[in-house]
């Protein structure tokens, strides 16, 4: 994680709200996941992986694509049977969360 502060990603969507393209540079995208975690997620929430597809097509068709950069990111951990997702401090190893009882 970069310790300088990151350039704001409002220049990343369109004036309806969605985003024009995923970065290909790992800082500016990981300056959009930490948005989107931030604005999206709630902290102390678990979400099932349909909630969070929903979530994250309401600003990006490849909804998939940035699931996957949350979870490998440390954005999101998710349970080891993917079932469950939940909001982490970024860099987290791993990107799993213990599994709920």
């Amino acid at each position: 994680m970069t310790s300088h502060p990151s350039r704001p990603v409002a220049d990343l969507f369109s004036a309806d709200g969605r985003l024009k393209a995923i970065p290909r540079k790992p800082a500016r995208r990981e300056a959009l996941l930490a948005h989107l975690t931030e604005t999206l997620f709630e902290a102390v929430r678990e979400y099932r992986e349909p909630e969070i597809n929903e979530a994250l097509l309401t600003v990006h068709e490849d909804f998939s694509a940035l699931r996957r950069y949350l979870v490998i990111g440390g954005f999101l951990g998710r349970t080891k049977d993917g079932s469950a997702y939940r909001r982490q401090q970024p860099g987290s190893p791993g990107g799993a969360i213990p599994a709920v009882a």
